[in-house]
């Protein structure tokens, strides 16, 4: 979470940033350094469909901008994450899963009109890696990889400060790399082998209920008994010295290092970074991730490759969001 700064300490130009979710709308004023200078958060109400899920967006944003304690004249832009599937040249929402109706919806223009204020769409992942790279966890750096973990696992890329957009909006999908080609895993989206369907938070729980059939565990089998079996137990649990627990989280580590090694020898980043409820688990998981890298990698990315944890937290993705519309929309100097 940032802290906020205040507007007489803030500098101009600013960008309203949204970051759209399946449950909640995060927005927030950004300054041109990528500080936020408020943040708020509405529920999305998405099975209501888009109109009432638009009405909220709205809210969102003009709750951030009357929070900042300026005016509209002052908001120089508008930048929108969301999740896909979209059409971000054309600001069109095609079919997103986390958004059950909204298809072929010209959300971009949409709340243009409503805010009166030019306005840039991109997927959620990409302006959350966006916002690490402008103002957290990889500021300086050139190029970086976000892996997000959590329901699913969601990747930006981002390359000499472009995102990696790809020719049909789908680059960065990074959570459908294959880890496991005959007999694996079935994902979120129905294929199989993905890296999501084995390291996303959702996998670890459903790796620990299938390992509860054969194998003891106290802590785990109690975390279960109270319906409390979470990704975040796990980890708890793993701390304690639980050996299903660790082993369970020994695996994701390795399956996200064999991600991260596929990424590193495709884009060769300056750093990867991990976001989302999983990195709780501390440093010790992240240790365990750059050692079995270091196994799996060339040398050098390896050595040269700085693996840690994002930042920003929950604030990477209007901050990031923000930070799209600041290049869209800023005026030469």
């Amino acid at each position: 979470m940032s802290a906020h700064v205040l507007p007489q300490d803030a500098q101009a130009p600013f960008y309203l940033g949204i970051d759209l979710g399946g449950t909640n709308i995060k927005s927030g004023v950004v300054d041109d350094l990528g500080r936020p200078l408020s943040s708020v958060s509405v529920p999305t109400q998405a099975h209501e469909g888009p109109r009432v899920g638009l009405d909220n967006i709205e809210r969102a944003g003009r709750a951030a901008v009357e929070r900042s304690g300026l005016g509209w004249d002052r908001i120089a832009g508008v930048g929108l994450g969301s999740p896909g599937t979209m059409d971000i040249q054309a600001g069109l929402l095609l079919d997103p899963p986390n958004l059950p109706g909204w298809i072929n919806f010209p959300i971009r223009d949409a709340l243009a009109s409503r805010l009166q204020k030019q306005t840039v769409l991109q997927n959620d992942a990409n302006a959350a890696a966006y916002g690490e790279y402008w103002a957290g966890a990889a500021r300086g750096t050139r190029s970086l990889v976000l892996l997000t973990l959590g329901t699913g696992i969601g990747c930006g890329i981002v390359e000499d400060g472009d995102i990696v957009e790809g020719r049909h909006s789908h680059g960065g999908e990074c959570g459908h790399i294959i880890i496991q080609m005959d007999g694996g895993r079935v994902c979120s989206c129905g294929k199989v082998g993905h890296l999501e369907a084995y390291a996303s938070a959702t996998a670890l729980v459903k790796r620990a209920h299938e390992a509860l059939e054969s194998e003891a565990s106290p802590l785990l089998r109690k975390a279960l008994a109270e319906g409390n079996l979470t990704s975040e137990e796990v980890s708890i649990a793993a701390a304690a010295g639980d050996p299903l627990a660790r082993r369970l989280m020994t695996e994701t580590a390795r399956y996200l290092a064999v991600g991260a090694t596929c990424l590193m020898h495709t884009i060769d980043p300056d750093v990867v970074l991990f976001s989302g409820g999983m990195i709780a688990a501390g440093p010790s998981f992240l240790d365990e991730i750059r050692g079995f890298i270091n196994v799996l990698a060339f040398p050098i990315p390896a050595r040269e490759t700085r693996i840690a944890y994002a930042e920003l937290g929950g604030d990477a993705g209007f901050i990031g969001a923000a930070g799209c519309a600041r290049v869209k929309f800023a005026k030469p100097r």
